[in-house]
């Protein structure tokens, strides 16, 4: 499975906020952030819901990896999507960093694969726990 996802009930720019405050919580930062519905809009003219993919960057763990393999730059940044959904309700979509890091030949890459899946997992958890504590 290459990645995990979560519903929220939040309007989009409030999701997107929050999950850039979760993800930075656990020691990642944002280094790309796309606007796919701009980009289809001003491309092509096609109007879609909002769909934003963050690049996730946790310094650290990206140096340890890039040290490890120098072409694992490659597989990286963890990409976040942020989508809006016809009935109104955000998804919150992570990659699997440990799944796509199988792809390198190295047991130090897969074991930082399975440090950042984990601190991933830990922003979606958080996610979870906030979203269920808004009033219904």
């Amino acid at each position: 499975m290459y990645g995990f996802s979560i519903q929220l009930e939040l309007p989009f720019d409030t999701a997107v906020s929050k999950v850039i405050g979760a993800l930075k919580k656990e020691g990642f930062g944002v280094l790309s952030d796309i606007d796919v519905q701009a980009t289809l809009k001003e491309k092509l003219n096609i109007d879609h819901r909002p769909y934003r993919i963050l690049g996730a960057c946790n310094p650290a763990l990206a140096h340890q990896a890039i040290e490890a393999e120098p072409d694992v730059g490659l597989l990286l940044p963890c990409n976040v999507v942020v989508r809006e959904d016809e009935d109104g309700s955000v998804t919150i979509a992570f990659m699997n960093p440990s799944a796509v890091l199988q792809l390198v030949d190295k047991p130090e890459v897969h074991a930082l694969g399975n440090e950042v899946l984990g601190l991933l997992q830990n922003v979606c958890a958080s996610l979870k726990v906030e979203n269920e504590q808004l009033p219904a």
